[in-house]
């Protein structure tokens, strides 16, 4: 799921480091019009981005696993070239990652290659940090395993977010700007995203072939 474009505003200061709440100013998109335009670099977007997710994961509990360092390899002239990314611990498979599908039995497991729609992520130019929360084996409706805890939602974190996109709902929601992945297998993003007050992140319908 990725935010909508919203209304650009040029940033504060010219040439200094981007501050998170001009970050949170832009959406995917508006992100890489920035960077195709070298008003900021890269690398500038994806620390500020870290440093988000970092204030968003300590009081939502939305990651999976601690963000990755370096980054996923990706193309660096793809149309989302410096977006910042998050993948869900139950897929896309990114090769040499470890992932766990929310669940203790499953500790160990790493990616043996990219699934297609990761090498797609990659060639778009998706800077991917890390890996969202999601229930015990992806099957609950509730972003609560026994392995991570509750995922919190961004607007009122005494409540919880739904599954099985909880964590990229909730990150989403709190740290705008920046895209996660979402599938709706079984309802995933209409019981992640409304329960976290994540309506703003545009999902494309789901296929029905």
């Amino acid at each position: 799921m990725t935010q909508g474009r919203r209304p650009r505003t040029p940033l504060a200061t010219e040439g200094a480091a981007v501050e998170l709440r001009e970050y949170a100013q832009y959406d995917a998109v508006g992100l890489s019009d920035l960077v195709r335009s070298n008003e900021i670099a890269a690398a500038e977007i994806e620390t500020v981005a870290r440093r988000a997710l970092e204030v968003a994961d300590a009081e939502l509990n939305g990651l999976a696993s601690p963000l990755l360092s370096p980054a996923l390899n990706r193309a660096e002239d793809g149309p989302f070239a410096g977006v910042p990314f998050l993948i869900k611990d139950s897929g896309p498979m990114a090769e040499g990652v470890p992932f766990s599908i929310g669940s203790r039995s499953l500790e160990g497991l790493v990616a043996g290659h990219d699934t297609e729609l990761m090498r797609r992520f990659r060639a778009a130019g998706l800077v991917t940090l890390g890996l969202t929360t999601v229930p015990e084996m992806a099957i609950s409706f509730a972003t609560e395993s026994v392995k991570h805890g509750p995922t919190r939602n961004p607007w009122a974190v005494q409540r919880g977010v739904g599954g099985s996109s909880g964590g990229s709902a909730a990150l989403v929601g709190h740290c705008l700007g920046y895209g996660a992945t979402s599938r709706s297998c079984g309802t995933s993003r209409r019981r992640s995203s409304s329960p976290a007050c994540a309506a703003r992140a545009r999902t494309a319908p789901a296929s029905r072939a």
